[in-house]
């Protein structure tokens, strides 16, 4: 038996979500801080934890046909923190690096998808086969220009700022130390970031109940608003993203004011 949340009301409500957000200004740009995947798979009962990262990889290919949708042109995901290959155990890593393979090589690479991808993350620390399958990716949609979204791999938002800081002070090594530092700009940071190019994030929205950054896009979200869903990542609905617009399109805006 089919309930509101799959039957005719579900429907009418996300059109009607769906007229609210194009009636309002969208954020060009949206962080996805993708949690809870391990929880969703445990909720449900799978044999093991880490196949929630699988579902919640294919989701992406949802949250994106979404996103398009609403006239989103730039999307940063993140998918893995250097955090998470340090932490975690093997077998998971090489899990969930598999997934990313798979993903990205399938779904993201293939000429069905429009989106343009780029990476965010140090490949070193990442096995050579998913490096190669992310730089794959990033080459064979370069000519893409109608979406971009960023695949944040092996990613932290401190390690981000310190090679940045790193690069320009390489690019500056034949001049006094001094003089660098009196002469540092925010500029000199943001053309070295893992994003350089592309907006800030208008809106970041995190998924499982979770209420933190997590090293995610820390310069980059300095005047983002946030949006914290209680649904983990796999289970994130339609209604859910249309929420976290609808949310964004009726606050403010103060960049630090």
């Amino acid at each position: 038996m089919a309930s509101w949340l799959t039957g005719p009301l579900y429907a009418l409500y996300t059109r009607r979500l769906r007229r609210r957000v194009a009636a309002g200004p969208a954020p060009a740009h949206v962080g996805l801080i993708m949690d809870g995947n391990r929880r969703w798979a445990r909720q449900r009962g799978m044999a093991s934890p880490s196949l929630g990262h699988r579902y919640g990889a294919e989701h992406v290919d949802d949250v994106l046909a979404w996103c398009r949708a609403t006239g989103i042109e730039h999307v940063t995901v993140f998918v893995c923190s250097t955090e998470n290959l340090q932490r975690r155990g093997d077998d998971e890593v090489a899990f969930l690096m598999a997934v990313i393979e798979d993903v990205v090589t399938e779904r993201l690479a293939k000429g069905t998808s429009h989106w343009r991808v780029h990476v965010a993350g140090d490949l070193d620390v990442l096995p050579d086969s998913t490096a190669h399958a992310l730089k794959q990716a990033v080459e064979a949609t370069r000519d893409r220009v109608e979406g971009h979204v960023t695949l944040a791999v092996g990613y932290g938002g401190r390690q981000e700022l310190v090679d940045a800081v790193r690069e320009h002070l390489c690019a500056n090594a034949d001049r006094d130390p001094r003089d660098i530092a009196a002469e540092l700009t925010m500029d000199d940071i943001t053309e070295r970031l893992h994003t350089a190019g592309r907006p800030d994030p208008d809106l970041v929205i995190r998924t499982s109940g979770e209420q933190r950054m997590s090293n995610f896009l820390l310069w980059q979200s300095a005047y983002a608003e946030l949006y914290f869903c209680d649904a983990y990542w796999p289970a994130f609905r339609e209604v859910d993203f249309l929420r976290a617009l609808r949310s964004y399109g009726q606050r403010q805006r103060r960049y630090g004011v």
